[in-house]
């Protein structure tokens, strides 16, 4: 879905003048921004990176990989169909080139008082769902306490200090809140999808279905082929297409995913001319996987589009719940044993940096030692959390990129004897036990197995038995799901205002909670707190304290062997498109982009002449 759960904060933008605020000292607006002003007035036309005149037409395809059997994006069970936030309006729609704002989509306008205890939304008389039903109160009220009751468990954590939702007037919904102090609470409240209750009156809002639900955004779905494809039109009396937020958006008449067994597969199949855009997150493929007659003759093209997108921690992930990887030494021993020089110089032909904070390409990294505020906040933690956060900078295990990692296998060992576990003949077992060193590395994307395997032979160096275990993408998914693996390929993405998502990754409560992404087991009290710190924060500098001491402590338990990063985004398109000249700083937004019928009847032909591969 658009911003659904995907925290916009943060930042201070150009002012634009104080913003109205009624007598009671109750603030009215047009958006809302944390700790800033808003870049758009409350008559602004559209944003800046979009093109207000874009035409309208033609189709775009995209890649899915796996399959799915469900179009409600809302529940736990069953695989949601790619595409599907696109029938769905929010509240609020996020700004693209802002890191901290939203402006109103159903909700015309948003008033919260100085204490920030409650939010109120007042909806548009226009909004409407599909069927031409009005947008309602009540449907608001519904929504709210059917995702936090009977949706996907992620709404019970995003909600949770959300108490109740209640009407206003004729078009008002007020929302109190458990507390003033989660300042990013209310913008969350704003990204929530509005669901007809009507429609779900008389379904079953916690099965799986295969009827296209009733939406109110600007697409429907058109026709689909159970885990093979689905198709998507565009609503031509779209009810908020001339809305700022929308105006130049939501530009191709049809959007079509095309599901593929795996990404080795769908690259063969852009190369072929079967669908029209691919983000590329693979080196090897940038670097020479897309040669091709096509690519030589000008019919697509490869671009890297720099953004200011916390990278995020990309990582080999281990499940802390169980033995042998619930003791840190035995995790920062592992860590020795994987050669990133090496596996960026001989697979990655050097393009990617190594991850070193779980928030890199962004101010809120942690780097060199704690600062005094850090320390005021950790000091109440000693011994509770690891002591190197106090006296270490962290740094991964480096290499000289040779291959030789006699030094590293030395460390390795080390920690690995202090945990309990020594080389017999030339197997790693458990002093206590007998039991050998042996784990499962759960993998859905062959891709990743090139990385893996040289990990797996150093590992085997120090008496480790690691097997790989290539699964297909849903079964990946409901293993990760029910936390079914021991070690595995995690990605933890962040926004420019970590707050609430915290929770699902390292809270205590979510690492029991199947379909949370506390994938890693993470069970700590003094990580429980430091997450309600960063969500509870009030200004940007306490922010970066808070969330730079949350990064220190996440590190240096070592639940992850970090990978890499890069700070663009990779993208291949066929020469058809156009797009904005401006593009937005936190957001790779396509339904911004449009059809060139020319440029599209001069490809197809080619594409026609090309030789059938």
């Amino acid at each position: 879905m658009r911003a659904l759960l995907v925290a916009f904060a943060l930042a201070a933008v150009a002012a634009i003048g104080p913003v109205p605020a009624a007598e009671n000292g109750v603030t009215k607006s047009h958006g809302l921004s944390l700790f800033g002003d808003l870049k758009y007035g409350p008559d602004f036309k559209n944003f800046d990176y979009v093109n207000p005149d874009a035409p309208k037409g033609g189709s775009v395809r995209y890649s899915a990989i796996g399959t799915f059997d469900n179009l409600s994006p809302f529940i736990l069970k069953g695989n949601a169909a790619a595409g599907l936030g696109g029938l769905f309006d929010t509240l609020m729609f996020p700004a693209g080139d802002e890191p901290a704002s939203s402006y109103g989509l159903v909700a015309e306008s948003v008033e919260i008082p100085p204490e920030r205890t409650w939010v109120q939304y007042n909806l548009r008389k226009e909004a409407r769902f599909q069927d031409g039903s009005p947008i309602t109160p009540e449907d608001v009220i519904w929504t709210f306490e059917t995702l936090k009751e009977k949706g996907h468990p992620r709404f019970r954590l995003y909600y949770a200090d959300v108490m109740k939702a209640e009407k206003v007037g004729d078009r008002g919904v007020k929302f109190t809140l458990r507390t003033g102090n989660n300042r990013e609470l209310p913008q969350i409240v704003g990204e929530m999808p509005v669901l007809s209750k009507a429609y779900w009156s008389n379904r079953d809002f916690e099965k799986t279905t295969l009827e296209p639900p009733l939406g109110s955004g600007p697409y429907k779905i058109e026709s689909f082929d159970v885990g093979r494809s689905i198709t998507y039109r565009r609503v031509a009396d779209y009810w908020a297409k001339d809305l700022p937020v929308m105006r130049g958006r939501d530009n191709f008449d049809a959007i079509r995913y095309d599901y593929y067994r795996d990404q080795t597969v769908a690259l063969e199949a852009f190369k072929a001319g079967n669908y029209d855009i691919r983000v590329e997150n693979v080196a090897k493929n940038w670097a020479t996987g897309y040669d091709s007659p096509a690519l030589r003759d000008g019919l697509f093209k490869k671009e890297e589009i720099p953004n200011k997108v916390p990278t995020g921690m990309q990582a080999f992930g281990f499940n802390a719940r169980h033995p042998p990887f619930d003791d840190a030494r035995v995790r920062e021993a592992l860590g020795y044993l994987f050669d990133f020089e090496w596996t960026n110089k001989n697979l990655f032909y050097d393009a990617y940096t190594r991850t070193k904070s779980y928030f890199s390409n962004s101010d809120l990294a942690s780097s060199g030692l704690p600062s005094a505020d850090e320390l005021k906040i950790l000091e109440k933690y000693r011994g509770q959390i690891p002591d190197e956060v106090y006296t270490k900078v962290y740094e991964p295990p480096q290499t000289d990129g040779s291959g030789n990692l006699r030094d590293n296998m030395r460390q390795a060992l080390r920690l690995l004897k202090e945990a309990g576990w020594s080389v017999k003949g030339e197997t790693l077992v458990n002093d206590a036990t007998g039991q050998p060193f042996t784990f499962e590395f759960l993998l859905d994307q062959p891709e990743f197995e090139r990385v893996v395997l040289p990990f797996v032979r150093n590992l085997a160096r120090v008496g480790i038995t690691a097997s790989i275990r290539k699964i297909d993408p849903a079964q990946y998914e409901n293993r990760m799901k029910t936390f079914d693996y021991q070690m595995a390929v995690v990605s933890f993405a962040e926004s420019p205002s970590p707050g609430n998502e915290q929770r699902e990754y390292w809270g205590s409560a979510a690492a029991d909670e199947d379909g949370s992404q506390n994938y890693l087991g993470v069970k700590s009290k003094a990580i429980d707190d430091l997450v309600e710190l960063v969500i509870n924060t009030p200004d940007r500098p306490s922010l970066l304290t808070r969330i730079h001491a949350l990064d220190r402590v996440l590190l240096h338990s070592y639940f992850v062997i970090p990978n890499w990063h890069i700070t663009y985004f990779r993208v291949a398109a066929w020469d058809k498109f156009q797009r904005p000249k401006v593009s937005p700083t936190y957001t790779l937004p396509f339904d911004t982009w449009w059809i060139d019928p020319q440029r599209e009847q001069t490809v197809e032909a080619k594409k026609a002449q090309e030789p059938k591969r």
